[in-house]
């Protein structure tokens, strides 16, 4: 399907939405143009929802209105709701309120890889949080589920048992200790429990939140984060990698490395870990001025350093 057509719709124009379920009809299950073609309609649903919304709440606020104010005539309202039109229109297009990301979901042809929230979780039972799986045990869970949903971690040590295979595998192409890949990783992720989703809600596998910059060719999501500019936090929405399956996500994070001069100095200290973290945050990896000590702070805990022992030493 045509995007400029796509986006020539209007999207208040109830009568192009069977065209747009007609044009979908003709394209081939599962193909790009038919996902174009709901995510559009998705769009024109949220943003009539949208503007409606704007309507009532401009009717609640005419009660408090002076009749005798200028600015309270037909030509003004008229280019008013011409404004909150253009206003519904760009909030649905840049997904702010997120209702056509839920609408694809629901609907999307994929919807088999998709599940409710009220089935989520519904095995839990009391104290299986804390309980923790053995290392073959939870690789095995985490290859069965990565490619089709979030991997779950119960726990900091679930967490290190599901990717130190991988972390040791990757860690070994550019002589660093697994440890610091896997410090890193629980940093960016909370230790698996918030790895950025796609607007699938399925998992990117992005253990290092790298994010998709022009050079990226595969998929990618967007996804709201706290950047630090010049010291300050403010949230910005950027694009992400998405991988499929964590260990593709560990050979990226080698890759990123080698492939950009910047890293160069941190990869000729990757044998001593604390100077290897020092030197990638220098780099500018992160935003975040306290990201080096924050990497260090992960590594020194007990779960960590139980398995790997005082890395923070090793080269003094």
């Amino acid at each position: 399907m045509d995007a400029n057509q796509l986006q020539q719709q209007s999207v208040f124009d109830l009568t192009s939405l069977d065209k747009l379920r007609q044009d979908a009809l003709k394209q081939p299950k599962g193909s790009d143009g038919e996902r174009a073609a709901l995510r559009q309609a998705a769009q024109q649903f949220e943003s009539i929802f949208t503007q409606m919304l704007l309507k009532s709440m401009r009717k609640a606020n005419e009660a408090f209105e002076d009749e005798d104010n200028p600015f309270n005539a037909s030509s003004v309202k008229y280019f008013q709701d011409m404004h909150d039109q253009q206003l519904s229109s760009e909030l649905s297009k840049n997904g702010s309120l997120g209702l056509a990301d839920l609408i694809v979901q629901q609907l999307s042809p994929e919807q088999n890889n998709y599940m409710p929230a009220n089935v989520l979780r519904s095995d839990f039972k009391p104290g299986s949080i804390n309980k923790t799986k053995t290392l073959s045990e939870t690789q095995d869970v985490v290859a069965t589920k990565q490619n089709k949903s979030a991997p779950e971690f119960g726990n900091s040590k679930d967490f290190i048992n599901g990717v130190w295979e991988f972390a040791k595998q990757a860690a070994e192409k550019i002589g660093v200790h697994p440890g610091v890949m896997v410090a890193q990783a629980a940093l960016e992720t909370g230790w698996g429990k918030h790895i950025i989703k796609t607007s699938q809600g399925e998992s990117s596998n992005n253990l290092f939140n790298i994010k998709a910059h022009r050079d990226w060719q595969g998929d990618s999501t967007s996804k709201t984060t706290l950047e630090y500019e010049q010291g300050v936090a403010v949230k910005r929405k950027e694009p992400f990698r998405v991988y499929d399956s964590l260990q593709q996500s560990f050979d990226d994070f080698v890759s990123f490395l080698k492939s950009n001069p910047r890293y160069q100095q941190a990869l000729e200290v990757a044998h001593k870990p604390a100077e290897f973290i020092d030197a990638i945050s220098e780099a500018g990896y992160a935003t975040d001025p306290n990201y080096a000590n924050k990497v260090k702070s992960v590594l020194a805990q007990p779960e960590l350093k139980a398995l790997v022992g005082d890395l923070l030493s090793l080269g003094d």
